[in-house]
């Protein structure tokens, strides 16, 4: 796949939050995480199950491999961090999010992966140092 650069328009949104970069720049805003993968991020919304704030809405980032053939290496999902009383609403108001609070929430959700990560190890991490079986 191929990368393309559209030249932005700015008539359709403020470029610096989440919603009006996807709209002026006519591609999901991608972000380089801490821990060294990038990533590109999706708005999403679901029921919430909550008269109150029938609607939530969630940053879904997806992590691209760093190696080998271009694809995705994972993802990590936040909880609901924006609500309304529909789906566009709900969509909305986490669109206006700044980026500077979206880059925030992807390095808090990085580091909660590797808290919880910590404690497992990988095959290849605890096989002998002399590469016995």
């Amino acid at each position: 796949m191929a990368g393309r650069h559209l030249p932005a328009d700015l008539s359709k949104g403020d470029a610096n939050t989440i919603g009006g970069y996807a709209a002026v720049h006519d591609r999901p805003a991608a972000f380089e995480g801490s821990d060294g993968f990038s990533y590109s991020v999706e708005l999403c919304t679901d029921t919430t199950g909550e008269a109150a704030r029938p609607f939530g809405a969630y940053l879904f980032f997806l992590k691209w491999k760093r190696q080998g053939e271009q694809g995705i290496a994972g993802h990590l999902e936040s909880p609901f961090v924006a609500w309304g009383d529909s789906a566009a609403a709900a969509l909305a108001a986490l669109g206006a999010w700044p980026l500077a609070d979206v880059r925030a929430e992807l390095e808090r959700l990085i580091a909660q992966a590797a808290a919880s990560e910590a404690g497992q190890r990988r095959w290849m991490d605890v096989r002998p140092a002399d590469g016995a079986p």
